[in-house]
């Protein structure tokens, strides 16, 4: 393999290129777990990975059922993950976010005393298919005097996710509401905790390989030690390579996707094919340098656009009731060929959000 095929098959194995997938808890399943601090973009995510995506209505729907969670996971920030599989992710990598989260908890003044209660009184009033918005478990703390001012709420709330508390509800209109996790989502598969870190190095390399052990380790929030041995648990179902002095592991992938010239796509910045590495992220990609110093530069909208799976610049979209417009800043003028597909992507985007969308291409 070549350093520039590395992210072609990322590509492939994501979903973004190729045959896509049947349904919105697929396309979550397949991943183990995707980034969502930035619920609207987050679903884009999905959606661009799903056949016959239109509007947004599918990933809400699967939130309100539960099949896909938005919850705290891996690292400590939020993530979509297939409702079945919460339980032992929870299992297998809360307990290392908790670990890190500890000192953080200590300089707010949430001792365990405290962040016991809290998940007392908000598992009691989720209880019986209850769903509460933020502002109302704020509430509700705040009159058994409980402070929730600065950061303490939203560490109350992690620590209650990261628990097996609670875990997204269904909205509420626009709002997000959150459920008890024992009432929301059915048992799912049982593993042992070597089970569970030979499941999750599978799901990733299959989702994003090929890639490092140190990207794993990222992803996943484990230790070296742990993704070591997830490695030699996977046996043969692996493979290893190595590329410019980076040894790069893999899976065979089988969901048949397969590459598809001449497309863009208009990546959120906390995309998986994104977020998913660390050192090796676009590694082999010509404009790699380009994209780094851009992250710098704060004018610079913070959205990635891929053309035909390179680097192409960035973008970032403006939305109003109809429309939804799309700035996409080049790193080169781009050809004719090249804005059509923009202006592909960029339909795809508004086909998706139920508008209208417009573009606007500048080149640095």
């Amino acid at each position: 393999m070549e350093p520039r095929d590395v992210q072609r098959h990322r590509l492939r194995n994501s979903g973004l290129a190729g045959r896509p997938f049947a349904a919105a808890e697929d396309v979550v399943r397949w991943h183990g777990a995707m980034q969502a601090q930035d619920l609207t973009m987050a679903k884009w995510s999905v959606g661009q990975r799903r056949a016959g995506a239109t509007v947004d209505r599918e990933l809400n729907d699967a939130l309100a059922r539960g099949a896909i969670v938005r919850t705290h996971v891996l690292r400590p920030t939020w993530h979509f993950v297939a409702g079945e599989d919460l339980r032992w992710l929870l299992a297998l990598t809360g307990p290392r976010v908790q670990q890190r989260n500890r000192r953080r908890y200590e300089e707010l003044g949430l001792d365990e005393r405290t962040l016991g209660r809290c998940r007392e009184l908000i598992a009691s009033e989720l209880t019986g298919g209850h769903q509460l918005t933020r502002k109302e478990i704020a509430a509700l703390l705040e009159s058994a005097g409980i402070d929730t001012s600065g950061q303490r709420m939203p560490y109350i709330l992690m620590d209650c996710e990261l628990e097996g508390v609670m875990c997204s509800g269904g909205l509420r209109g626009t709002q997000p509401t959150y459920a008890r996790v024992d009432e929301r989502v059915a048992p799912g598969s049982a593993f042992d905790r070597d089970e569970a870190l030979v499941e999750l190095a599978r799901r990733y390399l299959t989702s994003h390989g090929p890639a490092t052990v140190g990207d794993l380790r990222w992803w996943s929030g484990l230790t070296v030690a742990d993704i070591r041995n997830a490695l030699d648990g996977l046996g043969s179902d692996v493979a290893s390579a190595t590329i410019e002095d980076h040894v790069f592991w893999s899976t065979t992938p089988t969901n048949g996707h397969a590459w598809t010239v001449g497309a863009a796509h208009l990546l959120q910045a906390y995309d998986e094919f994104v977020v998913g590495y660390s050192g090796s992220r676009y590694f082999g990609d010509p404009r790699a340098a380009t994209s780094r110093a851009a992250w710098s530069d704060r004018s610079l909208p913070s959205g990635v656009v891929l053309m035909d799976g390179q680097l192409a610049g960035h973008w970032r979209r403006r939305i109003s009731k109809a429309l939804v417009a799309v700035e996409v800043v080049a790193y080169e003028e781009p050809s004719r060929r090249e804005v059509r597909a923009l202006e592909i992507a960029a339909s795809e985007l508004g086909r998706f959000l139920g508008r209208e969308a417009t573009l606007e291409v500048s080149a640095l």
